[in-house]
């Protein structure tokens, strides 16, 4: 099968597309046949190994600095099950269906083997397999987040870096919380944003929303980029900052299956930005670094 590897960190020159043994699938496995995948930031950030220095030394350990110990990339897809387990239940051969890979990774090729009870269901209905392949990165990143942030129902949140991937989730998942949102973005993004359903939107380029004099019950930094600091002015008495940077949000089944449900509703939307043959997958990478991506980067795998 055709799968990108890269066999040591580096620029995005280093991933090559290859043939590779088509993987097969154990007895409680299920093998997808991948129709599209994604590029994330966290893939950037594994390819290049740049991270802050606790991610940098608990994954180094786990997924090697200059040598990764799983050479295709990938974290999120949706496909079709193509071969099932001997003692799979849960799935069928033929079934459509998105998942993510999570630290497994290997979703950037023609085929993926991942266990029946991973983090995969049948793709939600209303979504092209190009879609639903955006969904789990960012959607269980951002509801991951706001729990830890223990939003609810009436209270204000914030959501800075409101247009990317977790971002646009966030605003999305921020109002099905039933919280008043603050989206903050670029001045290019702000129509995108109250598009999801921002109740107001801010330009980072035109004002610091921390020095407005409005405070929030949650703050949430789904970029990175402002530290607790610069934030405080901003965060009610009582009011809980989170960031993507605190640490790896945790995927589950259960999860994935609430987000299914949230998109046929048409409560949840996934927002693609561009989309990529497998073949100039180096390029997404180097547009993902820029960091001004919108929303999510889709793989197409032929």
């Amino acid at each position: 099968m055709k799968a990108i590897i890269y066999t040591k960190t580096g620029p995005p020159e280093v991933l090559q597309l290859t043939e590779v043994d088509k993987p097969i699938p154990k007895d409680h496995e299920i093998l997808i046949r991948v129709y599209a995948s994604t590029v994330t930031s966290g893939d950037c950030g594994l390819r290049s190994f740049r991270f802050p220095f606790l991610f940098w030394f608990l994954l180094g350990r786990q997924y090697g600095v200059k040598r990764p110990k799983t050479p295709i990339p990938g974290s999120e897809l949706a496909g079709e099950i193509e071969s099932v387990g001997k003692d799979v239940v849960r799935f069928k051969e033929g079934d459509p269906v998105f998942a993510s890979t999570g630290m497994r990774f290997g979703a950037n090729a023609e085929y993926v083997c991942m266990p029946e009870e991973g983090v995969v269901a049948t793709k939600p209905a209303n979504l092209s397999y190009e879609e639903a392949a955006a969904v789990p990165f960012g959607a269980l990143a951002a509801l991951f987040f706001l729990r830890k942030g223990k939003l609810q129902s009436g209270q204000k949140v914030l959501v800075y870096g409101a247009s990317g991937s977790v971002g646009s989730y966030a605003v999305q998942l921020g109002k099905v919380f039933g919280a008043e949102v603050t989206g903050v973005c670029s001045t290019t993004n702000l129509a995108l944003v109250e598009s999801l359903g921002a109740d107001r939107v801010l330009d980072y380029m035109e004002e610091d929303f921390a020095q407005r004099g409005e405070r929030y019950e949650v703050i949430f930094d789904a970029v990175g980029k402002r530290p607790l600091s610069s934030c405080r002015n901003a965060l009610s008495p009582n009011g809980t900052y989170v960031t993507v940077t605190q640490g790896l949000a945790k995927d589950s089944p259960e999860d994935l299956l609430l987000l299914k449900e949230l998109v046929e509703a048409g409560k949840l939307v996934p927002v693609i930005d561009r989309r990529y043959p497998l073949e100039q997958i180096a390029e997404a990478h180097r547009y993902v670094e820029e960091g001004h991506k919108k929303g999510n980067v889709v793989i197409l795998v032929p």
